[in-house]
């Protein structure tokens, strides 16, 4: 599956109450096929409440596409379908007791046979190196593991667009490295929520940085962010 706009933000507002101030304001971008970007900002700038607009995990004004599709209650498994989601608490996502049931839970939630997913959900947790796991539950894993897993299972189906929300938090230096490479291999389109900087320029040459809600900086020059956040002089 491919497309040439993977996502598309037009106006986009997203309040949590009736009479509250929007936590998104008229936001207005867009990713192109295997296009990689960092949305970055401070605690409480609107990163995750984004993510989880894009996939309609939460209500918004204007409008919203994805690969094409229309962001609503009603293609709400469409385009779900069309993206790997990463939760920042990698428990949030994994379900079952074991590492392969979870891994392989995309494949069979679209109709594919148990074997072929699991076959399949196998060499996807290769790919992120913790394939000796496939048999181990869920609980005994590291932090770094369960996070390994849960992009195994994010991308065990292929989604054009990949929405990371903090995925190197809680790993430790070589784990954050390890993690940028095996994420710079990748063909999907991404947009991955973060803090850290060091490990976005390693595969992302776009910065798009939040303020209280809306898009202050929108370009390739991650000095700047850090201008912006006091990290330079």
């Amino acid at each position: 599956m491919s497309c040439e706009q993977a996502l598309v933000f037009d106006g986009v507002t997203v309040r949590y109450g009736p009479d509250t101030a929007p936590v998104l304001a008229d936001v207005a971008f867009s990713l192109a096929a295997r296009e990689r970007a960092a949305l970055v900002g401070l605690n409480g700038s609107g990163k995750t409440t984004l993510l989880m607009a894009a996939v309609g995990l939460i209500g918004h004004e204007g409008g919203i596409r994805v690969c094409g599709t229309p962001v609503a209650k009603r293609t709400a498994a469409e385009v779900r379908g069309k993206v790997g989601f990463l939760f920042n608490v990698p428990e949030d996502q994994l379900l079952f007791p074991k590492v392969i049931e979870d891994a392989a839970f995309g494949l069979l939630r679209r109709g594919e046979a148990r074997t072929e997913a699991y076959r399949r959900a196998a060499e996807a947790l290769g790919d992120f190196g913790v394939g000796r796991l496939a048999e181990w539950p869920l609980h005994n894993l590291s932090h770094g593991q369960k996070q390994r897993v849960a992009l195994a299972g994010a991308l065990v189906t292929k989604p054009p667009l990949l929405l990371l929300d903090e995925p190197s938090a809680g790993l430790d230096p070589p784990g954050r490295l390890a993690l940028a490479r095996l994420l710079d291999r990748l063909d999907a389109a991404m947009l991955v929520a973060t803090h850290d900087l060091d490990f976005a320029v390693r595969f992302c040459h776009r910065f798009i940085a939040l303020d209280a809600g809306r898009i202050v900086y929108d370009g390739g020059d991650a000095s700047t962010v850090r201008r912006t956040w006091g990290m330079e002089e």
